[in-house]
């Protein structure tokens, strides 16, 4: 059963989120079986956004919601807007009719949690500020945080945003180590120690905003899952020796990685299939040793110095 976390010490939350980027492939009914799925294990945040499916996976969200008869009051709906065919746009115009758009397809009064789905470099976080506070005092978005930005970029909102900005979701795996990289090869003069997002992990942990590690599973950007894979035999050799130790599925282990972190990480999974999600859950069950944590990191072709 997966357990509970804090999202920025704000809002309690599953310690596993269940991304909804793909629900535009599923009928409502094989959707809500997956949702289903995933409360049953203990999954209650329910990751989206206003592109993903060209807008249609968070309809079939809502359908498959009313389908099952869950109760709104229990999930926590996440979506994201800022990201356009072409370009980005984190104006005060978009993020409200984007977020007005959302509910609609979402089939709710209020998102619990709006994040900025990309940094624009046009972003003028006056303008950002201003619709926050529209969104929040409105009832219409409870909690605000960011995603793939960096410190410097949050740290830019946070000057002008009332609200506290309490996730940051980025590309975390064992195949796509990078927040954690540059701070173990501090003062090296390796490539692993350029610093390329201004110590953003370092940064999300003093300021108490959650991690959420999007593509737990996999390597590159979005280029295919890790395990088993041929470019990463080392890693799964080791995956796959310490899933025998606890009598689970290599993807247990690789989701286990990162719930050990004591950052406390949130890993948005992305499966369609409702057996992956009863599997997945189990992670939450498995506490890795450090030694086995950095055996895992080092299997993935990473150096201790």
């Amino acid at each position: 059963m997966v357990s509970k976390i804090m999202l920025g010490k704000c809002i309690e939350s599953s310690a596993i989120s269940l991304g909804c980027g793909s629900f535009s492939t599923l009928k409502k009914e094989e959707a809500a079986i997956l949702i289903k799925a995933a409360l049953d294990s203990g999954i209650y945040h329910f990751d989206n956004s206003d592109v993903y499916g060209n807008g249609m996976s968070q309809v079939i969200f809502s359908q498959a919601v009313t389908h099952a008869g869950i109760s709104r009051d229990d999930i926590i709906i996440q979506t994201k807007c800022g990201v356009k065919d072409g370009y980005l746009d984190l104006s005060k115009e978009h993020i409200l009719k984007s977020l007005e758009n959302s509910l609609k397809s979402l089939n709710t009064d209020y998102a619990d949690i709006l994040l900025l789905h990309r940094p624009d470099a046009l972003v003028e976080p006056e303008e950002v500020a201003e619709a926050f506070r529209v969104l929040h005092s409105s009832g219409k978005v409870r909690y605000f945080g960011v995603s793939n930005h960096s410190a410097a970029q949050t740290e830019l909102l946070r000057k002008y945003v009332e609200q506290p900005l309490i996730v940051n979701q980025l590309q975390l795996s064992l195949a796509h180590t990078c927040l954690i990289d540059a701070g173990l090869n501090t003062n090296n003069n390796n490539d692993a120690a350029i610093d390329r997002d201004g110590a953003t992990l370092d940064y999300c942990r003093l300021n108490d905003i959650t991690i959420q590690a999007w593509s737990p599973l996999k390597f590159g950007f979005l280029e295919g899952v890790f395990l088993e894979h041929e470019k990463y035999k080392t890693l799964n050799t080791k995956i796959n020796e310490i899933s025998k130790i606890y009598n689970v599925e290599p993807a247990v282990i690789a989701l286990a990685w990162l719930l050990r972190h004591p950052a406390k990480f949130q890993p948005v999974i992305g499966t369609t299939q409702s057996e992956r999600v009863k599997i997945i859950s189990k992670a939450c069950d498995v506490e890795l040793s450090r030694e086995e944590w950095y055996s895992l990191y080092v299997s993935a072709g990473n150096k201790i110095i």
